[in-house]
């Protein structure tokens, strides 16, 4: 069983940064693990916003964050990070990250049906 734990988030004005952390552990179930980061805010669908394959190099992001947010990992360290740049009061969300078998599961596709494992959520608040 994949366990995932983010932290990271916090309150931040418009226009700031901030950098969110995801921790999945046991060590031993991270390979073959392709990552993703998903927010949901109040009243609206979960949106996926960038996900990245396991060996790295790879990464997809949604257009509403591409430029602005990166997706990148530590395997070493088992992390997953988003850096969030250039925020807006739209960011404001819960953030989740999430995991998918790379081989078996449409990761790339950043639909939450996709993904069999999530962490409790951070939440981001962007003030104006």
């Amino acid at each position: 069983q994949v366990q995932l734990v983010e932290s990271g988030g916090g309150s931040v004005q418009a226009g700031g940064s901030l950098r969110l952390s995801c921790v999945a552990s046991p060590s031993s179930t991270r390979g073959g693990l392709c990552m993703g980061w998903f927010r949901q805010a109040p009243g609206k669908e979960r949106e996926g916003l960038a996900s990245i394959y396991a060996g790295g190099g790879t990464t997809y992001y949604a257009d509403s964050v591409k430029g602005r947010f990166t997706i990148s990992q530590d395997n070493a360290k088992n992390t997953l990070y988003l850096q969030m740049n250039s925020l807006k009061p739209e960011d404001t969300a819960m953030y989740y990250c999430a995991a998918a078998q790379c081989l078996t599961q449409r990761w790339w596709l950043l639909v939450s049906s996709e993904y069999n494992y999530w962490g409790q959520g951070t939440q981001v608040t962007v003030s104006s």
